[in-house]
């Protein structure tokens, strides 16, 4: 029980001044004046003592027992269907002419409050026993930096154009600026990283990436396995099959519109934006481009995973290899 700070009676005042009235035969107002409250309150308690006995002594809720304005239940129930449809709180709202904030209180009370992953299928989460028996592969673009930061950094305006432009066919003006590409590997049990930024994303440019990241996996005694990609246009050309039976790695790709089949690339690619892309202001892509290895020597080495245990990737490897170097 839990009383305010100038709470004339605790629980054991109440069960004693009770028992004056019911076990001793006191008077209302003699009992009530003995403890220093009015008969009133004397008399409540002892109407509640008689009726519930000792639990009727404890303290109820102050909430209201009836609400004129209450939410009937089918209506709830309508609310709880949609938001398993994945329909926002704000739409609800509008489908049913209910405030938001209604919708809202109802969500929240009911479990419903955040949609996360509720009316999609369970996930499946799987993690790999074995160092190089899985590498997850996937490429991301970056506009390339010129003429100083972008509207990340320095917010909206007007557009400028500091590498030149053009007009494509459609008539809209574009910028020469371009792309890079990062390519990233990422072992499926122990997360270790291999990174490069590159030209383009070719079929040519992912077999050569590939190459380089299975010597690199070796040069830490992984043996690579399987290599699972997207159906880019890389990854199912004719190039990449004869490239990965010539390396004696198995190439498995994702289901069409399934990118969380290749999730630990997919977060790697968040981690990696939010540390290192846009983790920090250059001056130009090479200066960004020269921060990487950096970035990721702390990613492999140091900083902590909380999908492994809070390890870092290459004490992962070392307990699963049974390694220290």
């Amino acid at each position: 029980m839990r009383l305010h700070a100038n709470a004339a009676l605790s629980l054991r005042h109440r069960r004693q001044m009770v028992g004056l009235v019911v076990d001793e035969g006191w008077s209302i107002k003699d009992a009530a004046a003995e403890f220093k409250t009015s008969s009133k309150t004397c008399s409540k308690w002892v109407a509640r003592y008689r009726k519930a006995s000792a639990a009727g002594l404890l303290d109820r809720s102050s909430a209201c027992q009836v609400l004129a304005n209450r939410t009937e239940e089918r209506r709830i129930e309508a609310i709880a269907a949609l938001r398993r449809l994945r329909f926002s709180g704000p739409e609800i709202a509008e489908l049913l002419d209910m405030p938001v904030s209604t919708v809202s209180g109802i969500l929240a009370r009911i479990g419903m409050g955040k949609l996360g992953r509720l009316g999609l299928e369970p996930a499946r989460r799987y993690e790999r026993a074995r160092p190089g028996e899985l590498i997850h592969v996937d490429v991301k673009k970056l506009g390339r930096i010129v003429g100083g930061a972008g509207h990340r950094v320095t917010g909206p305006r007007p557009r400028r154009y500091a590498a030149g432009s053009f007009t494509d066919a459609a008539g809209r003006r574009r910028s020469k600026t371009g792309w890079e590409f990062v390519h990233v590997a990422i072992d499926d049990a122990t997360r270790l990283a291999y990174v490069e930024v590159l030209t383009d994303e070719t079929a040519t440019t992912a077999v050569a990436f590939l190459r380089r990241a299975i010597r690199f996996y070796a040069s830490y005694g992984i043996t690579v396995e399987r290599v699972m990609t997207d159906n880019g246009s890389p990854y199912i050309s004719a190039i990449h099959a004869l490239a990965c039976r010539a390396l004696r790695v198995k190439h498995l790709r994702t289901r069409p519109r399934r990118p969380q089949t290749n999730g630990k690339a997919e977060r790697f690619i968040r981690t990696m934006l939010g540390g290192w892309a846009y983790g920090a202001i250059y001056r130009d892509s090479r200066e960004r481009t020269a921060a990487l290895d950096g970035w990721l020597f702390t990613y492999n080495h140091r900083r902590p995973h909380a999908g492994i245990g809070r390890q870092t990737p290459i004490t992962r490897l070392n307990n699963l290899l049974g390694t220290y170097i």
